[in-house]
């Protein structure tokens, strides 16, 4: 069981941190979507995995799934609520 769980959350890091390698390196001022759904998806697998029930890893990648899609709608209306930094061309 506790190497189970081991597995399970070296999986669910490892997929966050290959996933992140796809936003690129630049700074983007409205990243809070990709923040929501990489959140998200964490913590609907841990949370789907330590449900009650017999198909653990099912219900993890279901959790999964749910979770990047709340994540990622809660992220969007975040970015939409913030304004775009204006450069007004000052000191760099």
């Amino acid at each position: 069981m506790k190497r189970n769980i081991t597995k399970t959350a070296l999986f669910s890091i490892a997929t966050v941190w290959m996933m992140s390698g796809c936003t690129g390196t630049e700074a983007t001022p409205r990243n809070a979507t990709q923040t929501g759904v990489a959140t998200g998806a964490v913590a609907g697998a841990v949370i789907g995995y330590n449900a009650s029930g017999r198909h653990k890893g099912r219900n993890a990648v279901l959790g999964a799934a749910a979770g990047a899609l709340a994540g990622g709608a809660i992220g969007n209306a975040v970015d939409e609520q913030n304004p775009e930094p204006v450069n007004d061309g000052g000191w760099q």
